[in-house]
């Protein structure tokens, strides 16, 4: 394949990945344009804000552009990117002192009144995921963000696996809940008294 802005645009990622494993800046410059806003919403949903998922997404595709000849293609590049920058901000974290999930106190819940405005509102994903206590979320992000298995999590947070298990499945209840009453749960009460 040549390497022209028109080729890299239609190209596959696996094709992008072996042009840039040759030297291909166009290439890689390609796959940040496809992947770079997915790596950064991952960040923010772990709770990072909008300037430090920036920095530490480009961090990210750096180490990837460092790496890439280590890329097998036995999953896709957006999840191995992806895995990149979430050890990244844990790194941070861990850095910074602030990373306890065992000990650290949950915040509220802080669910929104719903009243009859309320329940045409829609809750996304992004906003339920901030309502979660941040051992839930960082565990959920990596999980299921980040395509990490729970033992890597575990491995990557240094807590044990019975802890990453829990903020997990208590995350996943905690979203259920929240997208469930924020997405029709409150029409579906309506709908059985009326």
């Amino acid at each position: 394949m040549a390497d022209t802005a028109a080729a890299r645009a239609s190209a596959h990622d696996l094709e992008l990945v072996a042009l840039a494993a040759t030297g291909g800046r166009g290439a890689f410059g390609e796959l940040v344009r496809r992947h770079g806003s997915g790596v950064r919403g991952l960040l923010r949903r772990m709770g990072a804000d909008p300037t430090l998922a920036d920095d530490l997404a480009q961090d990210a595709f750096l180490a990837a552009f460092e790496q890439i000849g280590e890329f097998r293609g036995e999953g896709t590049f957006q999840a191995w990117v992806k895995r990149i920058a979430a050890r990244l901000y844990i790194k941070r974290w861990r850095r910074d002192g602030r990373l306890d999930l065992v000990a650290e106190t949950p915040e509220p819940d802080g669910d929104p009144a719903l009243g009859e405005a309320g329940a045409a509102a829609r809750i996304d994903l992004d906003e339920a995921l901030r309502a979660l206590p941040r051992p839930e979320r960082l565990c959920v992000s990596l999980c299921y963000g980040a395509g990490l298995s729970h033992a890597e999590a575990a491995l990557a947070l240094n807590t044990p696996l019975g802890t990453v298990k829990s903020h997990v499945k208590r995350g996943l209840d905690r979203l259920r809940a929240r997208l469930a009453t924020g997405a029709g749960g409150v029409e579906r009460e309506a709908g059985a008294r009326g």
